[in-house]
């Protein structure tokens, strides 16, 4: 009798089949889809595994109703409130982003605390959308970002009514776009700043540049902030994991959040460095080494899940 052929072994990865549903959430553009175990390392590429089956879609699908809800539900709230006297303008974006980070499964670990000597420019290391809505419900204060996030769909209207300040690139508005800085310094409110000028893969700081410390000087206090997403699930998240949370590159924002909002969730750690005054150093390029150190060493620390606490930016000048 002739035996049989043995079943060929099940491959690690394969592509999950085009669907109606896959074809408008852009699951099916992630080619992977992971039969090995959990721990396996991501493969070259940067490429996502998507959870199997319909719990990791249903839980985005239903994230991102929510969310949208919860925005579409604010948007009126904070139009009223910056026609009304008070601070409660500054104060309900950090209750609308603290809400958006529980909706997406993202908890905060916050280490240190925010600086009161008014106006704090806050500068921070930069990895993913995610750090608007997780930055922006730790630290009260209006982002500095840039023009293009004014032309996108919806997030422009919530970025506005956030009093976000928006640079550009070109050189002729630069010294306009300063100016704007400045006011809003001078007024008394904080400005949330990303130095290194683009977001990264969350493994490393970028350089920090000085022509965007040129503000610094109408602050009180300048405070470096430190940002690490240090968890996946209830794991700590290591260098395969870091493409899970971060945006960069030419990476399409639609399909890197309904990847994001597939899994259980995560959590990220603000570490928040000791204020410093700017003319505590001799120029902008002296303060922005500092700076660009302390945060640094400080995401490093979080990086490797060690024990982190606030750094002096003194002790790096």
């Amino acid at each position: 009798m002739q035996a049989r052929p043995l079943m060929p072994p099940l491959p690690l990865f394969r592509r999950r089949p085009r669907t109606a549903f896959a074809a408008l959430t852009g699951v099916a553009d992630a080619p992977l889809i992971r039969h090995g175990p959990r721990d396996a390392a991501v493969p070259a590429g940067g490429w996502l595994p998507v959870t199997e089956g319909l719990a990791g879609p249903l839980r985005a699908a239903w994230r991102l109703l929510l969310m949208a809800f919860w925005t579409l539900l604010c948007i009126p709230v904070q139009t009223v409130l910056l026609l009304l006297p008070g601070q409660s303008k500054r104060h309900f974006p950090q209750f609308y982003h603290r809400v958006m980070c529980g909706l997406i499964g993202l908890k905060i670990q916050v280490i240190g605390q925010a600086s009161r000597s008014r106006p704090v420019l806050f500068l921070c290391n930069h990895a993913s959308w995610l750090d608007i809505m997780v930055l922006g419900s730790v630290l009260e204060g209006a982002f500095v970002s840039k023009a293009e996030v004014g032309e996108w769909p919806l997030i422009r209207t919530v970025a506005r009514l956030g009093r976000t300040v928006f640079v550009s690139r070109s050189r002729g508005r630069t010294g306009q776009e300063a100016i704007a800085m400045r006011d809003r310094l001078r007024q008394g409110e904080n400005l949330i700043l990303f130095p290194e000028g683009t977001s990264n893969d969350g493994t490393r700081v970028l350089p920090f540049r000085s022509s965007f410390l040129g503000v610094a000087d109408a602050a009180v206090s300048v405070q470096p902030v430190s940002v690490a997403y240090d968890r996946l699930g209830a794991l700590p998240a290591g260098r395969r994991d870091r493409p899970v949370f971060a945006w960069y590159g030419d990476m399409e924002m639609g399909r890197h959040f309904w990847q994001l909002a597939c899994r259980p969730g995560g959590r990220v750690t603000v570490l928040l460095h000791e204020a410093v005054p700017p003319n505590a150093f001799r120029d902008r390029k002296a303060l922005t080494r500092a700076v660009e150190r302390t945060v640094a060493n400080g995401a490093a620390t979080l990086r490797q899940n060690r024990p982190a606490r606030p750094l002096s930016t003194h002790a790096h000048a």
